[in-house]
């Protein structure tokens, strides 16, 4: 069985903005940039996988969700370093920083990676549909995010690694951390919601409450948001949990086709592309052309070998 290393790109990109302060020898910042390669390379040392797969959240990602609730991922405030930059505008600034995401992704095409963007469709729809809907999900698989809505994945065949919280999370370790089943975090995610999507959810229900209160959702049974209405009106206990929980029903339904991963918003033309370069990666390893763009990028000193060495393992396995 082969493991393959998946990646909530843009996630781990951000993350490398923000805090890297890597220059340019020239003077410019590359911290996404090289900071990103970085943290690959720790990845793919620690993991030591046989594929990997890079996903990117497609332009327009995030708009059929919004059709759902127009408040989803509304009034996030743009990504900005949490450093003073050297002669950069804000301008100059949000021109680096798309430079560094686009010059990534032509690093990845120069790497045996398999990249993933597809138009309106988000890395954690394209995700989804990988875990559950390709050859992969018959393999041994790492997501690599710091978000929780991967937690409804994880399986006896898949784990999450969140980098930012330095730790690698399975589905035991979720049982035992919120007391929910994976099968049902994202049906228990839509009572509570998400602050950082603008997701409102019922008031006064946090994971403990969901947990404590709604014991049954710890087994593997995947409930349904009827049953847990169900539950709640015929329950002996008359709490005011129960009652928002009621009264919030429509709520509850609408965070919960917002947040679950088991029928990712992918077009059938989207979902036929994903199959196709996943069945046709080519796994081609340019170290030469790598090198020419770290030099051209002013990356200056800096160890690769192990993640060459690694590359040049992917590239011979997947070609045999």
């Amino acid at each position: 069985m082969k493991r393959v290393l998946i990646i909530d790109m843009l996630n781990m990109y951000y993350r490398a903005y923000i805090v890297n302060p890597s220059l340019s020898t020239n003077g410019q910042p590359i911290g996404g940039l090289k900071g990103s390669l970085g943290i690959l390379q720790k990845l793919v040392r620690e993991t030591k996988p046989d594929q990997i797969v890079i996903c990117w959240d497609g332009a327009g990602g995030s708009r059929r969700r919004k059709t759902i609730n127009k408040n989803y991922k509304a009034g996030r405030k743009p990504i900005r370093l949490n450093r003073s930059i050297r002669n950069l505008s804000e301008n100059e600034e949000i021109e680096n920083k798309v430079w560094q995401q686009t010059r990534l992704a032509e690093y990845f095409n120069e790497m045996p990676i398999i990249q993933l963007m597809v138009e309106n469709v988000e890395a954690d729809d394209l995700i989804g549909f990988i875990c559950k809907f390709t050859d992969i999900s018959e393999q041994q698989k790492v997501i690599v995010s710091s978000d929780k809505d991967f937690f409804q994945l994880l399986d006896d065949k898949t784990v999450l690694h969140r980098p930012i919280q330095k730790e690698t999370l399975n589905r035991n370790r979720i049982i035992e951390k919120f007391g929910i089943h994976p099968n049902n975090f994202a049906l228990a995610r839509a009572m509570v919601g998400d602050r950082s999507d603008n997701i409102e959810g019922v008031k006064s229900v946090g994971l403990p409450t969901v947990a404590k209160r709604l014991p049954f959702l710890v087994e593997e049974k995947s409930y349904t948001i009827s049953e847990i209405i169900e539950y709640c009106k015929d329950s002996e206990l008359k709490l005011k949990a129960f009652e928002n929980i009621i009264e919030a029903e429509e709520v509850i339904s609408e965070n919960y086709k917002i947040m679950q991963l088991y029928s990712p918003f992918i077009s059938p033309q989207g979902k036929s592309k994903v199959r196709y370069n996943v069945d046709n990666a080519e796994y081609h390893f340019n170290k030469t052309e790598i090198i020419k763009m770290m030099m051209e990028d002013g990356f200056g000193a800096y160890n690769w070998d192990g993640l060459f060495q690694n590359f040049n393992r992917i590239s011979l396995e997947n070609k045999s």
